[in-house]
């Protein structure tokens, strides 16, 4: 048993390293993508991309009686309210797909993947409003290095209000939403036989539709067609949707190993990740103030799980 524990742990630690070197490429293949066809309709392809991708393991887990949402044993409300569950999420997913991609075009790649890694502080804010959870002071201090950290990279290393960027402020919106989504799902992961893939499945099929709907709202279906036979482009949009794709089911199976603090922590460098590659593939221009700000946003999430931890043990 003990080795199977070990095993097991070695398993997730090694999915939650896929996870950081996947995370820290999706920025760059965002940013690699050929001209002509604007951001909504590159998260509308990725989204559907990742969706095709899920399709064999949906297939194959239906095929070995892995019904998951599907069942017929499960109660119908708890069906009802699960799939209630998936559609919001997934809506949420979609619009952060879209704000990923355009903040990430906007901002620069790695900007935005160090504003991404401001995750910790929205999960911190919901235990604050909803759970009535009080942070000791390291876990403030720790959450007041990432602020400063953050707002310094805002500012273009000025300190300035003035200076902040507007789309740095969008790339925020990203982890603001995958927090408010991840909560959501956290409950549907724990109280129903929904599968990982299965979640991806939905969540990729959903936002898929949002996004459509949304183009299709905004006049905009004429660039899709157009962009449908761009081979090119569909080049990027399907590696992006296969990355996306592997580092979602990376990161499910990741958690049913190792605590989510431990994968968590693992996948706290990406940012590095994303500068390296945005130097050797893009051609990007790393400045000192964004090493600065990666930094002392990896010392605030590190130091707030060790805090944490901390707190757990004397508790």
């Amino acid at each position: 048993m003990v080795g199977d524990k070990s095993s097991n742990a070695k398993l997730g630690a090694w999915l939650a390293f896929m996870c950081l070197c996947l995370l820290g490429a999706l920025p760059v293949i965002s940013n690699s993508r050929p001209a002509g066809v604007d951001a909504l309709g590159f998260a509308f392809f990725l989204s559907v991309w990742q969706l095709l991708f899920s399709l064999p393991i949906f297939g194959r887990e239906l095929a070995v009686g892995r019904w998951g949402i599907f069942d017929l044993a499960l109660p119908a409300r708890q069906r009802r309210r699960t799939l209630l569950i998936i559609l919001l999420t997934g809506g949420i997913f979609g619009l952060s797909t879209y704000v990923y991609v355009l903040a990430v075009e906007k901002a620069g790649a790695a900007s935005a993947a160090v504003a991404m890694q401001a995750y910790p502080l929205f999960a911190i804010l919901w235990e604050s409003l909803f759970l009535k959870r009080r942070k000791n002071a390291a876990e403030l201090a720790f959450t007041f290095l990432m602020l400063a950290a953050l707002y310094h990279l805002a500012t273009n290393g000025t300190w300035k209000i003035a200076g902040i960027s507007p789309w740095f402020a969008m790339a925020l919106i990203v982890p603001f939403l995958w927090s408010v989504a991840h909560v959501i799902i956290k409950e549907i992961l724990a109280n129903s036989p929904i599968t990982p893939n299965q979640i991806v499945f939905f969540r990729a099929a959903v936002s898929s539709a949002v996004l459509a709907a949304a183009i299709v709202v905004l006049g905009d279906a004429g660039t899709l067609v157009v962009a449908v036979g761009n081979v090119d482009y569909q080049k990027v949009a399907l590696l992006m949707g296969g990355v996306y794709y592997l580092e979602l089911l990376g990161w499910f199976h990741a958690v049913k190993h190792i605590d989510v603090s431990v994968a968590s922590s693992i996948t706290v460098p990406a940012p590095a990740v994303t500068m390296a590659f945005a130097v050797f593939f893009l051609g990007d221009q790393i400045t000192a103030h964004q090493v600065a700000a990666m930094a002392g946003v990896a010392i605030g999430v590190y130091g707030l799980l060790y805090a944490g931890a901390k707190k757990h043990r004397a508790a």
